[in-house]
């Protein structure tokens, strides 16, 4: 299927692949891991074409069908299903030639057009594409929705179907459940085991790859090493490997040095010459094994809390919601010190709108929110990474928080989260997403929170920083509530599941693995995913009363959507505004004393300004958030 020959990688001046060979073979599911910068999306560009090897060969059988998902998506303002189903090039080439061949009302060849589409199920895409969409978190009714209309989350969602939708021999996924919450990726889980092709996963999740992958393939060091069978395979094998590799480097350097202390002691002497020549030819051929260097891990702590107060937060007879929706009634929680939730829940059921209201970011709709007077929370989630400032460094971003503390300690602190020499005070604006998640992470562990509430907080993490954030929650000693789709996450800093469903909040009585089968019994109930669908063809009643239910569910939303909009041009204003205000203020002229009114004019405008950009982006931000959990796209 797939043969990489003496392959070597570069991008820019950086050496990732060097004289790698490997066999991939047609049907199998391969897991593709590595630290950030080994190579891991280098190759997958290689595999497509997108990108050339330095050296070295990829070759691939001719005809291959490769299917990946798109890191951009057009502002295309056709529905979703017609976006999804543009995946399967082969059904849209069978389309437009049936059309072609019904305007020149030619028989013979419609005829065999339509053989064509009912040998690759033509007439059930509407349906296949359906089925994808749902089990990716669409409600019903979304699937006609304009593409153009879609966030960015969402359009992810939808590259991803379109990327399943495709008929493919070899399938590439990098990353594909960053942007999925857990019901989502327990769907995909599935959907994949039954995938007859060759999957390639490149995944930072640990659970997810256990489930799928057969094979691993870890890039380090500019090298492939291969190992059989799951994530949990490759730590056991790679763990023995290691230290055969460090017990043959010891053994090697012990011989070496016996050799060397042969040839120093005997070269001078005459009776000993040919014996020390001799020593000296065994070292030059002697095998030389590198030593086990393995990279720094992340290792870093919460410190113990100022107050822990009990309780340290309540809820009570809650009703949260979004602007006059509510969403979850008759909520009632009490968080106290050592408590550690995990928060379940289909999509759209209200796990971020609760979490915001415990954080207090969201007021209820109705009931009481009692606090301690000594609380702290730390609260984490996506679109915190968008608020950090791009111009500042992340030295700079904790300076801000405490002016007082050294630089040294604080640069001792972020190099705890990778942060070290010129990266920790270089400007955030280029930083990947995991990057701009460390840095999130780091503010809100040296604030030493009494009450932690993380939505998502492993999106774009790699699996290093992962287990470091997992250890460092184990020993936390606040109230811990926390939504994610990783399961090992959940797994290591949980020991109660809450879930959030059918407007309620209730405890659920069992682990995660009986959550997956609750999933799976309630999408059956519902009769979604079901193995032997329908063939898409729905009556025209039930199309007309799925119109109607779309047109009042965006209907609800326009208010909410008429006041993102219009914070958003405020938004613009004001940070033209600033930037005019800035330009004029760098004139050297105007520090003159002659100037010196319409200086201090000016600088009491910029103050007056930069308070209400942030008081706009924050009412912009909540508003946002709002308007996503309502379900709008």
């Amino acid at each position: 299927m797939l043969n990489l020959v003496n392959l070597s990688l570069r991008r820019g001046g950086n050496l990732l692949i060097s004289g790698a060979s490997l066999t991939i073979h047609a049907g199998e599911r391969v897991g593709i891991i590595g630290a950030n910068g080994t190579g891991k999306s280098s190759l997958f560009s290689l595999i497509r074409g997108a990108l050339q090897a330095d050296a070295g060969e990829c070759r691939l059988p001719p005809g291959l069908v490769i299917a990946h998902v798109a890191q951009e998506t057009p502002a295309d303002p056709r529905p979703a299903l017609e976006y999804v189903m543009d995946g399967d090039a082969e059904l849209r080439r069978v389309q437009a030639d049936l059309a072609h061949a019904e305007s020149r009302q030619d028989g013979v060849r419609i005829a065999s057009l339509h053989e064509q589409m009912h040998a690759i199920d033509g007439y059930g895409a509407h349906a296949r594409a359906a089925r994808l969409l749902h089990g990716l978190g669409f409600a019903p009714g979304q699937e006609q929705i304009p593409v153009e209309e879609f966030s960015g989350g969402w359009r992810m969602r939808l590259n991803l179907a379109q990327a399943l939708m495709c008929r493919s021999d070899l399938l590439l996924l990098d990353e594909p459940t960053n942007h999925l919450d857990l019901d989502a990726v327990l769907w995909l889980q599935d959907w994949l085991g039954g995938y007859p092709g060759t999957l390639l996963l490149i995944s930072h999740d640990r659970e997810f790859l256990d489930a799928v992958a057969q094979r691993m393939i870890h890039l380090d060091g500019g090298g492939m090493h291969t190992y059989t069978g799951n994530y949990s395979d490759f730590e056991r094998q790679r763990a023995v490997r290691l230290e055969q590799q460090q017990a043959t480097h010891e053994r090697q350097q012990r011989e070496r040095a016996r050799l060397q202390q042969f040839i120093d002691r005997f070269r001078a002497k005459a009776t000993k010459a040919r014996q020390a020549q001799s020593r000296i030819k065994a070292l030059e051929r002697m095998e030389f094994t590198e030593a086990v260097r393995e990279p720094q891990a992340f290792r870093f702590g919460f410190a113990e809390p100022e107050r822990l107060p009990n309780p340290l937060l309540q809820l009570e007879d809650a009703t949260v919601g979004y602007g006059d929706t509510p969403v979850l009634s008759g909520v009632n929680l009490q968080l106290s010190p050592g408590d550690c939730i995990g928060l379940l829940g289909p999509n759209g059921a209200g796990k971020s709108t609760l979490i915001r209201s415990i954080a207090g970011v969201q007021p209820l709709q109705a009931g009481h929110r009692h606090t301690a007077q000594e609380l702290a929370v730390g609260y984490f989630a996506q679109h915190q990474l968008e608020q950090l400032d791009a111009s500042a460094s992340p030295l700079l971003h904790l300076q801000r928080l405490d002016p007082r503390a050294t630089e040294q300690r604080l640069r001792d602190f972020l190099g705890n989260f990778g942060f070290t020499g010129d990266n920790a005070l270089a400007p955030v604006a280029p930083f990947s997403g995991g990057e701009k998640a460390r840095l999130v992470l780091a503010l809100l562990v040296y604030q030493r929170p009494n009450v932690l509430l993380l939505d998502e907080p492993t999106n774009h993490l790699d699996l290093d920083m992962r287990q470091a954030l997992a250890v460092a929650l184990q020993w936390f000693t606040g109230a811990l509530v926390v939504i994610a789709h990783d399961r090992h996450l959940l797994r290591m800093t949980t020991d109660r599941l809450y879930l959030v469903a059918d407007h309620r909040l209730q405890e659920f009585q069992g682990d995660l693995d009986d959550y997956a089968r609750w999933l799976a019994g309630r999408r059956q109930a519902t009769g979604e995913q079901e193995p032997q669908a329908d063939s898409g063809r729905t009556t025209a009643a039930h199309r007309r009363e799925q119109r109607r239910r779309e047109a009042d569910r965006r209907k609800a939303m326009q208010p909410l959507r008429r006041r993102v909009e219009s914070l958003e041009r405020e938004l613009n204003q004001l940070e033209q505004r600033k930037a005019a205000l800035e330009q004029e203020l760098a004139r050297p002229e105007l520090y003159q004393e002659a100037h010196r009114n319409r200086l201090q004019e000016l600088l009491k405008e910029q103050g007056g300004i930069s308070l209400r950009l942030q008081e706009v982006e924050d009412n912009w931000m909540q508003a946002a958030a709002e308007l996503e959990d309502a379900g709008a796209p």
